[in-house]
Formats: C-alpha cells, sequence, structure tokens
C-alpha cells in the first residue's frame, strides 16, 4: 500500500463522509516525518518515524525492522495506525516508525546497538504524553524493553509508559500476546451472531503468532479449524483439524504441512476452500479480483493489514460476503496496548480477567457502532468503519481549531 493509494482512497470516501478539500487535504498530511541515520558496527541504516495526526492524543504505533522499511510505507502506515485508533474510540492519534534492515542478518548486540540508537535519534520527539512506540514487525518485547532503557538514561527519569508491549517485569500487560487474535475473536463472534452463521468452519492463511493463536482461541470456543497455511503451503481437513497437534508439528518440524493426518493444500486453494469464516492473517494484498468471486466464506475477517485489494472488495461486497476490516479485526494489539498505556501511568498491573473484559468492552463497542452505519444498506462495512473513524478525527481536529 503506498500513500498514494492513501489519498485516492481519501478522495474517493470523502463524498460520502462528507469531507470538505480542506478536511481531505489536511486528513492526507502527516504532521511530521522525522528521519535519521543510524550506525551500527560501521554500517549505515536509514530510519523513520512518521507521526501523522495527533487530533485525537498522543501519537501511537509500532517501529518494524524489516529490508524494505522505506518512508513511503511507514508513512502509510502512520495513516492506518490513526485510523484504527479512532475506530476502537483510543485516545490517541497516529504514528509508525521503521529501520530499513534486515534483523536476521544482525547479531544479538547489533539488535540492541540499533533499537538503542533509534531512540537516541528521535526520544526528543517520543515520550508518554507526545508519541507512544510499541513492537510491530521483527521487533519484540525484548527490544522494547533496550527502548525503554535507553529512553530512561537519556531523560534521567522512570517512564514505563513511554513505550508498549514490553516484557512483563518492565511494566508490560497481560494478554498482550494474544491480543491482536482474541480482539479478532470478539469482533468475529459478534458478527457470527449478526448474520445468524450456522455452521462455523474456518480456514486460516498463516500461522504466525496472530493466526496460531487466532486458531486455538476458536477451536476452544466449538468453531471448527478445516484448513491452516504457513509460507510454506497449508493442509485442508473437512472434518477438522487439531489445532494443538498442528502447533507442536510447526514447532518442532518448522511447517504445518508436515502434518501428515490431513489434505496438502497450497496458499491460494486455502482462500477458496470450503469454509464459512476466512481468516487471512500473513501477507497483504492476497484477496483480488482473480479469485474474490470464488471465495466460498460468508465472514472475511482480517487479522493481516491489507489482505484485500479494492477490486476485490467490490465484488465481494456485491456478493454480500461479510468482510470484518483490518482497521478492527485486529486492533486488539493497539486496544490492549493503550491498556498497558493506562496501567504504567497509574502505576497498577490489571488481572488477565479484566483486561480481557476490558478488550472485550471495546472491540464490541466498536463493532456496534460500525455495524448501525453500516445496515442503511448503501455501503460496505469497510467503508462504514472509515467514515465513523474519519469524522471522529475531524471533529477532533474542529475542537483543537486545526480546521
Amino acid at each position: 500500500m503506498t500513500f498514494t493509494n492513501v489519498v485516492q482512497f481519501l478522495e474517493k470516501i470523502a463524498p460520502l463522509a462528507n469531507l470538505s478539500k480542506k478536511e481531505v487535504r489536511l486528513l492526507q498530511t502527516p504532521d511530521k516525518v522525522l528521519k535519521a541515520e543510524l550506525t551500527v558496527n560501521g554500517k549505515k541504516y536509514p530510519a523513520y518515524r512518521v507521526q501523522f495526526n495527533n487530533a485525537r492524543g498522543p501519537y501511537k504505533g509500532g517501529i518494524r525492522y524489516h529490508p524494505e522499511v522505506s518512508e513511503d510505507e511507514v508513512t502509510s502506515l502512520a495513516f492506518w495506525m490513526t485510523i484504527k485508533t479512532a475506530v476502537t474510540d483510543l485516545p490517541f492519534g497516529g504514528a509508525k516508525g521503521g529501520v530499513t534492515v534486515d534483523p536476521k542478518k544482525l547479531s544479538k548486540k547489533e539488535l540492541e546497538d540499533l533499537s538503542r540508537a533509534y531512540v537516541r535519534a528521535f526520544y526528543k520527539h517520543l515520550g508518554p504524553e507526545t508519541d507512544i512506540p510499541a513492537p510491530d514487525v521483527y521487533t519484540t518485547p525484548e527490544i522494547m524493553g533496550w527502548m525503554l532503557d535507553e529512553y530512561q538514561k537519556l531523560t534521567g527519569k522512570k517512564a514505563p509508559a513511554f513505550i508498549t508491549g514490553k516484557p512483563l517485569e518492565l511494566g508490560g500487560s497481560k494478554v498482550r500476546d494474544i491480543a491482536t487474535a482474541l480482539g479478532g475473536v470478539y469482533v468475529l463472534e459478534e458478527a457470527v451472531k449478526k448474520v445468524g452463521l450456522k455452521e462455523k468452519k474456518v480456514a486460516i492463511m498463516g500461522f504466525g503468532n496472530a493466526g496460531m493463536n487466532m486458531a486455538k482461541l476458536l477451536a476452544e470456543r466449538g468453531y471448527t479449524i478445516v484448513a491452516v497455511s504457513d509460507s510454506k503451503g497449508g493442509i485442508y481437513d473437512a472434518k477438522g483439524l487439531d489445532v494443538n497437534e498442528i502447533i507442536k508439528v510447526k514447532e518442532t518440524k518448522g511447517a504445518v504441512s508436515e502434518y501428515a493426518k490431513a489434505d496438502k493444500i497450497s496458499n491460494e486453494e486455502l482462500l477458496e476452500s470450503d469454509c464459512s469464516v476466512l481468516i487471512p492473517s500473513a501477507l497483504s494484498g492476497v484477496i483480488t479480483n482473480k479469485n474474490a468471486k470464488n471465495i466460498k466464506a460468508k465472514i472475511i475477517l482480517e487479522l493481516a493489514n491489507g489482505p484485500t485489494t479494492r477490486e476485490a472488495d467490490e465484488i465481494l461486497s456485491t456478493r454480500k460476503v461479510l468482510v470484518l476490516p483490518d482497521i478492527l479485526a485486529n486492533a486488539g494489539g493497539v486496544t490492549v496496548s493503550y491498556f498497558e498505556w493506562v496501567q504504567n501511568k497509574k502505576n497498577e498491573s490489571w488481572s488477565e480477567q479484566e483486561v480481557k473484559k476490558k478488550l472485550q468492552e471495546k472491540m464490541v463497542s466498536a463493532f456496534q457502532h460500525i455495524w448501525k452505519e453500516f445496515t442503511d444498506g448503501k455501503k460496505s462495512f469497510r467503508t462504514a468503519a472509515y467514515i465513523l473513524a474519519l469524522k471522529k478525527i475531524v471533529a477532533a481536529q474542529k475542537n483543537k481549531k486545526r480546521i
């Protein structure tokens, strides 16, 4: 998703949300684009922090380490974070950070040096009331711990609320490890009730942290997981897969396709498999105008970012397939990040039950508000979600006299 796509998307949706040209221009323009070059072991790595919009509260967003990180990508992701925090009604704006690096090629010491260098480069623009980072692609709770330590050294004060996704010992929140999947479960359960879905056969593309936890949580709730896949391929069994067995196989042999008691399928076949719920939880752009007409699922829950192309979205909408968009479906992570921030600021530690209860309340409330907007029959569920989010951001801009 390039930033040009973001700009085009906003222009397309503007009439539906009754946005003026001035409002659209403001929504298309990031507040700040921060850049630096980090030196580790004599090598230089481009680094970014894009602070998109803070009308609704401090900037919030992850930091990713990936060879393809670019200013354009980070800017787009910062925009989506602004939308995501508005959808779930969190008192945050949106930001994103990244370093153009292949972290797999770094030693642990180099990884730590890189993480500390990132904080040194940007710390004057970050902080518990200004911009709160979090983990993203190839960044971990351990990395968040190093970053927190560096920030506290530089500022000379204890500030656990500076960053979220930390280890529990450093003020992290319970449930953070499964938050994205669990948030998705709560959204799906509401959708299942609304559409009266009787058959609960689920196919999950992607078996990383989010996909694996999703499979586990849904199996515990009585759903039948008929297909799962990872980058090496997938497996299918119409009667249902043994999720715990597959997790063991994945952990020991590195691929779900090593599970012998099911039919082997490709990722493409999984998308078109016989299921009632399809959960893309890995790559973006996998549901396209080529396969959208062959998808059998009644509900698609986007646990990955941007798995459905714009053309596919229109086909699915025409076919009355309910697509629960990423900006809602995978917002459990940022929601529990918000809870972590609140706990840190209040110097509290909430129980697992308390965090789960609060997460469910947030996700269900967001779903219900979008459903109300959606049922006028004139727009897709995704469009309804965006319209609600954009209206909240514009209202906050007006209150701050920015428009």
